[in-house]
């Protein structure tokens, strides 16, 4: 079944030091905010995928819906958050979309190839199993460092929590994927949404139970050594999930409250602890009623939020 994001609770092992109380509402939007788009997708009823623009106006603009149906051919359902899919267009209006999800305790890599209007090439859904022992996730997040659009990935991470709050590492070997640490004390981190990637670090945006948003830094070299700064100290508690896309040298957030079925975008301007800008854009309208949400993005995506 599909599964969605929990908050868990009880937090050790990570001192933070919070800084002044700054509400979203209190930023400046930036001026690259009219072209920002993120494209979203998610799982739907169909076992295939759903794809929308969602445009950085304010209020935002939500473009149609591109339902591609009977990707998934399976027993299992995704059992935890998807990565980020990557999109390479092809021939013929064609695009191929690849992406790691979890089913049945496996990590895969899913590629399928579709039209212009959604429709799926057929027979080209692939499922690639890498191997066990992925159950009990919150979320995979895929981190990959290309330092120019025509150079290749020199290096590839994958990011997970279980669901007892311990936080792991994962690097690609090519024909595997090979843990390089965990880390306790992020228990209580409900949201992950990976905002910048560098040669030497990766950076993502979190938020808490209680309220605290977050940036995390985490190096490259081992142990496994996330930083924490502060950004805001209230009113973030109410995301389950946050979805992440380059906008300038910030991002665009769209983040989502599991329990009311709000979700809401901001700008979030280049990552600077408390003095980081953020603007609320409004209310998100998408379809709700599809199983978990994710990013589909370039086979160059410059994250460089932080």
């Amino acid at each position: 079944m599909f599964r969605k994001a929990i908050g868990l609770t009880g937090a050790a092992g990570l001192a933070l030091t919070l800084g002044t109380a700054i509400q979203p509402a209190q930023a400046v939007q930036t001026s690259q905010t009219a072209a920002c788009v993120l494209a979203l997708g998610s799982f739907n009823a169909q076992w295939g995928q759903n794809k929308q623009i969602v445009t950085a106006t304010a209020p935002p603009t939500v473009g149609p819906v591109l339902n591609t149906s009977n990707i998934y051919q399976s027993p299992f359902g995704v059992g935890v958050t998807p990565t980020t899919f990557t999109e390479t267009p092809m021939t013929g209006g064609r695009t191929a979309r690849v992406g790691k999800i979890v089913m049945g305790g496996y990590l895969y890599d899913s590629s399928a190839i579709v039209r212009s209007d959604g429709s799926l090439v057929r027979g080209s859904n692939v499922l690639k199993r890498y191997g066990g022992g992925w159950g009990g996730k919150r979320f995979l997040v895929q981190a990959r460092y290309k330092a120019s659009a025509a150079s290749k990935p020199s290096r590839t991470t994958l990011y997970a929590q279980d669901t007892s709050g311990r936080f792991g590492r994962w690097t690609d070997l090519g024909t595997g994927f090979r843990n390089t640490g965990y880390v306790a004390g992020l228990s209580t981190m409900k949201a992950f949404a990976l905002i910048a990637t560098t040669a030497t670090y990766d950076l993502f945006l979190v938020n808490n139970r209680a309220g605290g948003l977050y940036t995390l830094k985490i190096p490259t070299t081992n142990p496994l050594k996330p930083v924490a700064t502060p950004v805001r100290t209230s009113s973030w508690q109410v995301f389950e999930k946050m979805i992440a896309a380059p906008c300038g040298t910030g991002s665009i957030v769209l983040a989502m409250d599991y329990d009311t079925g709000k979700k809401y975008l901001y700008v979030v301007g280049h990552a600077n602890g408390a003095k980081t800008a953020i603007r609320n854009l409004g209310e998100v309208t998408i379809n709700w009623g599809d199983f978990d949400h994710f990013r589909f993005a370039p086979a160059y995506d410059p994250l460089n939020g932080g």
